[in-house]
């Protein structure tokens, strides 16, 4: 099982933070002016980090779950998600939301525009929620 202090999240909810104040300052922005594309740039990128930290720190937690190590190994990213919810991490719901965010995520990096930063804007409060969601389960270490 992992312990407390093997599993270091202080990243992970600094970028959450970063993410939410980005997110209520491009609410207060003009969309005509240049901090709301500043703002949008910063929401962009901390959904990806926290995205790519997510399924780290959840691989890392499905450690406790598997007798060989190299079996996590061989997880892709959407796998993290439903070995997750398949043991109890996460919900179900929460773990098809994640694979949701993924999908975007990989639309986004391939078809970086205007068009596409304004759909992950959408999705950004139901995110950061979730983001929450697995920042209390892997600060508390429970399930």
């Amino acid at each position: 099982m992992i312990k407390k202090q093997d599993l270091n999240i202080d990243y992970f909810s600094r970028c959450i933070k970063v993410l939410d104040s980005a997110y209520q300052s491009i609410k207060r922005s003009d969309i005509k002016k240049i901090d709301y594309d500043i703002y949008r740039s910063a929401c962009i990128k901390e959904f990806e980090i926290i995205l790519e930290q997510c399924g780290h720190l959840l691989k890392k937690r499905l450690g406790e779950f598997v007798a060989v190590k190299k079996q996590l190994d061989k997880l892709n990213f959407k796998d993290i998600f439903r070995y997750s919810a398949k043991h109890g991490l996460i919900s179900s719901q929460s773990s098809e939301k994640w694979l949701i965010f993924r999908d975007k995520r990989n639309n986004t990096a391939h078809h970086y525009g205007e068009h596409f930063a304004e759909e992950i804007l959408e999705i950004v409060p139901e995110f950061i929620t979730e983001a929450r969601k697995i920042e209390r389960l892997l600060k508390n270490n429970e399930r």
